[in-house]
């Protein structure tokens, strides 16, 4: 199945518009999906979605501003369904418009209407955190609970951050699920850990301005995924408040008040725009991806920068940018902690390299949707690549006999996605589960098919 049915208490959490609307995805993914090779260069312009790390930042802040926000190219998908839902649980204003790719949000100038919520995320982290700590702005008891999966993700370090700031947050497993006694954030010192998800560090950002007193963050064991702090930071920006920064070491937020924006345009998705700049690396040919820049808020734009290392190229316009396979493809040796969320997409890509490739510093990927260290490796054993797994990133050795095979998601939309570009140029793959690219992008295969 698609999804993990949570357990009857998970169950609890959602509200009749959360079933009918899973009933009906469930009822249409099929199980396995063939992917048919492409066998000429591509030459083909596409257009992304919106961005989840963007969509769900700014809908949690447009619900702490005081007046009403509109989000222009919003992403639609489950995480951001789960999260849209949650806030109209909460008693927010939220008027979702798919077609029209918008939302139109009615802040409470960090008032939580509802006094008491059972919150379901399903498989979303970024609700998940991002909620427990909005939920401590409120006035009242709630619940945050999710999947399977989300039940084994870490969130103590959050908890603990919020908790020195105030906070009556208490889990017994430090996952979810996750109580929580609203009564506000008395503000002060607090201190995260960095090197789990910049997602806990994230949340406490957002809700500080509204605790009594000025924050101030310390964060511990370095700081991963370092360009989602500072989209976080310049998204507060865009509503008016400020955060310092000394470094990434240490970040203060003092009191202040959002500010809702008339029309919040949402950058197209970096994340998803790498498996199709992937495309041609993996099929030679160019691929444009429209309307999204290099000056992206997305540090996972970064990832060009790899593949130019590699021997692409990259041209940039005021309308989109674009990837042509070079010359012979070269292996690299990345860091690549900072855009790990682009890790699955290089690692489908090195096997055509004609050396080596290392990856390495995503050593806390491994609790993501999945164990992506571990199911990056299996997959590509099962097609015939070389590869050694290690404790923090993996060496991909260059393949010439390849093989056909089943790959396994783990229910992990970058499994799937970067993985069904391994189809396009070998016969016989498959994607089991590929329903589960509706995490974040729902359309990813009809995009897909219109490479050829």
């Amino acid at each position: 199945m698609p999804f993990s049915r949570p357990n009857d208490s998970a169950r609890r959490c959602r509200n009749d518009s959360e079933d009918a609307w899973m009933n009906t995805s469930l009822n249409s993914r099929p199980s396995e999906l063939a992917i048919e090779p492409i066998r000429h260069p591509l030459d083909a312009c596409v257009r992304m979605p919106g961005s989840k790390s963007l969509t769900n930042r700014a809908l949690m802040v447009a619900a702490l501003a005081r007046g009403t926000t509109r989000l222009v190219n919003a992403l639609f998908s489950d995480d951001s369904h789960y999260f849209s839902e949650a806030l109209k649980t909460l008693g927010f204003a939220i008027e979702s418009d798919p077609e029209g790719l918008s939302y139109t949000v009615v802040g409470q100038g960090g008032r939580i209407p509802a006094h008491r919520a059972d919150l379901f995320v399903g498989n979303a982290g970024t609700a998940a955190r991002f909620l427990t700590a909005m939920l401590s702005l409120g006035e009242g008891e709630y619940l945050v609970d999710g999947e399977p999966r989300m039940r084994e993700r870490p969130i103590a370090d959050l908890i603990g951050g919020l908790n020195q700031l105030g906070g009556q947050v208490s889990s017994p497993t430090g996952c979810l699920p996750v109580q929580v006694r609203g009564s506000g954030l008395l503000g002060g010192f607090c201190s995260v850990a960095g090197n789990v998800s910049s997602q806990f560090l994230s949340g406490l950002l957002m809700v500080a301005p509204y605790a009594r007193t000025s924050v101030e963050v310390v964060v511990e064991n370095g700081l991963n995924s370092k360009p989602y702090v500072d989209m976080t930071i310049s998204v507060m920006s865009d509503f008016g408040v400020d955060a310092t920064r000394q470094g990434y070491h240490s970040f203060v937020v003092r009191p202040g008040t959002y500010r809702a924006c008339d029309d919040y345009p949402i950058e197209p998705d970096a994340s998803a725009a790498s498996y199709f700049f992937a495309a041609p690396v993996i099929l030679g040919g160019r691929v444009r991806v429209q309307r999204l820049s290099r000056s992206s808020k997305q540090g996972d734009i970064a990832f060009l920068d790899i593949l130019e290392q590699m021997g692409c190229t990259v041209t940039q316009t005021d309308e989109y940018l674009e990837v042509s396979s070079g010359g012979p493809l070269q292996g690299v040796n990345v860091d690549m902690r900072n855009i790990s969320d682009t890790a699955q997409t290089l690692a489908v890509i090195a096997p055509f390299a004609a050396s080596p490739t290392t990856i390495r510093g995503i050593g806390f990927i491994r609790a993501k949707e999945t164990d992506r260290i571990g199911a990056v490796c299996t997959e590509l054993r099962r097609l015939g690549v070389d590869v050694e797994e290690q404790p923090d990133g993996l060496v991909i050795q260059p393949c010439t006999a390849f093989q056909p095979g089943c790959v396994q998601t783990y229910n992990d939309h970058r499994m799937a996605m970067a993985f069904s570009l391994l189809g396009l140029r070998i016969p016989g793959v498959s994607i089991e589960n590929p329903g589960c690219v509706s995490k974040t992008f729902p359309d990813y295969f009809t995009v897909l098919e219109a490479l050829r």
